[in-house]
């Protein structure tokens, strides 16, 4: 069965870990290489080889880490060539990513992870990095597998975003911020427009939006990440999703979907994701 957790979701640093009992990979690293090993240590994954660390885009929040778990780990960093000469224009990436770890990706392009039964496909997503990419993860051993998609700052919902989206059944999408909050917020005038415009995030409203529009029955979990400090709140960002998915016919809670707000600055717990041949594992019922 897959494990699944998010070291960190938020302007202050993203990471999230996908793994098995014998290897692992890492989506962003925009956290404090040495934090995600000591987050790892923490939850008894630390022994776990971590093959393969794909990077979104380029901006620091996403990059911060990479150097030093690539380098500390002996982990090779995939993600497209636009993504690749942004990070070594990025000052906050202090240590460049060493030559022969480097891997290049071509959008739309299935790649399968080396000693690994994991196949990656990255997508493109609308932000203002010199490029950004999701990616769709899937995952098979025997008559087990997990579809798995990841999409963070999103300017805009793009057919090819929803294309992937429909596809997963465990998913990791951007809520960002209320409009509301954040028009009415102390956030500078070009700033609200940045984060509005197309190369800039998705609100509650929007995600909840394209949940409803991809909702089908196999979803067992939704994570909302990448939330703004200042415009939103983890509340209103899980009462805006579960609305529109029990609008679309999903039951969320107990039995049902798992929606979770991820946290900004601390790890969340380890989640079992379950493939299609397993039995769903259903957490106690909670607020």
């Amino acid at each position: 069965m897959l494990r699944f957790m998010c070291l960190g979701s938020g302007s202050s640093g993203n990471c999230y870990y996908l793994g098995t009992e014998r290897y692992a990979i890492l989506l962003d690293a925009g956290i404090a290489g040495r934090t995600i090993k000591q987050i790892l240590k923490d939850n008894g994954l630390i022994h776990i080889p971590i093959r393969a660390l794909f990077i979104t885009h380029d901006h620091t929040d996403h990059i911060r880490g990479a150097s030093m778990i690539s380098s500390l780990m002996d982990c090779p960093v995939y993600t497209t060539k636009e993504v690749h000469d942004g990070m070594d224009r990025n000052y906050g990436l202090q240590k460049k990513i060493p030559t022969i770890n480097r891997r290049y990706l071509q959008r739309e392009e299935v790649f399968d992870v080396p000693t690994t039964h994991f196949r990656i496909t990255p997508f493109s997503v609308p932000h203002d990095s010199r490029d950004n990419v999701g990616y769709f993860v899937e995952w098979q051993e025997g008559s087990e597998q997990v579809k798995f998609c990841l999409v963070t700052d999103c300017g805009r919902v793009t057919d090819v975003i929803l294309r992937y989206v429909k596809q997963a059944d465990h998913l990791v999408v951007e809520s960002n911020h209320d409009v509301d909050m954040l028009m009415n917020g102390s956030y500078p005038n070009y700033l609200k427009l940045r984060v509005r415009g197309e190369g800039g995030h998705l609100s509650n409203d929007e995600c909840a939006e394209m949940l409803r529009t991809t909702f089908h029955p196999s979803l067992r979990h939704i994570f909302l990440c990448h939330l703004s400090a200042d415009n939103n709140t983890p509340d209103l960002a899980y009462r805006t999703a579960s609305k529109a998915l029990t609008e679309a016919g999903g039951k969320v809670g107990y039995q049902g979907i798992t929606l979770a707000a991820l946290a900004r600055t601390s790890p969340s717990q380890l989640y079992y994701l379950a493939g299609e041949s397993d039995e769903i594992l259903f957490p106690e019922e909670s607020d």
